[in-house]
């Protein structure tokens, strides 16, 4: 089992940039294919990006590509998720998971974290 808290969420202006952070603890976080997903008021959770266990794969959105970067550090047991131009479309509560594969399926993730707001103002 693995315990997530992610962390870096906040308010940001249009064309800005965040990053967040999922720091895990229990099992290490090699175990696991991660990933990062987002649920905006009135809407079902979507996923952003995921990444392999080694960090080597990764597949993202069509959202978020190009803007977004997920990215591991194993000794660290800790995710990451850049983001980049922020647009207002973007504010939602971001959540990161751990999955036993690597997938943009919701229901496939185990392990989910509490989530950090992230809101972009125009």
């Amino acid at each position: 089992q693995v315990q997530l808290v992610e962390s870096g969420g906040g308010l940001v202006q249009a064309g800005g940039s965040l990053r967040l952070s999922c720091a895990a603890s229990g099992q290490p976080l090699s175990t696991y294919p991660m990933g990062w997903f987002r649920q905006a008021p009135g809407k079902e959770r979507e996923f952003v990006a995921a990444i392999n266990w080694s960090g080597g794969r990764t597949d993202y959105a069509d959202s978020v590509k190009g803007r977004f970067t997920i990215s591991r550090d194993n000794a660290k047991k800790t995710l990451y998720l850049q983001m980049n131009s922020l647009r207002p479309e973007d504010t939602a509560i971001y959540y990161c998971a751990a999955a036993f594969t690597m997938t943009a399926m919701v229901r496939e993730y185990r392990y989910w974290g509490q989530g950090t707001q992230v809101t972009v103002s125009s």
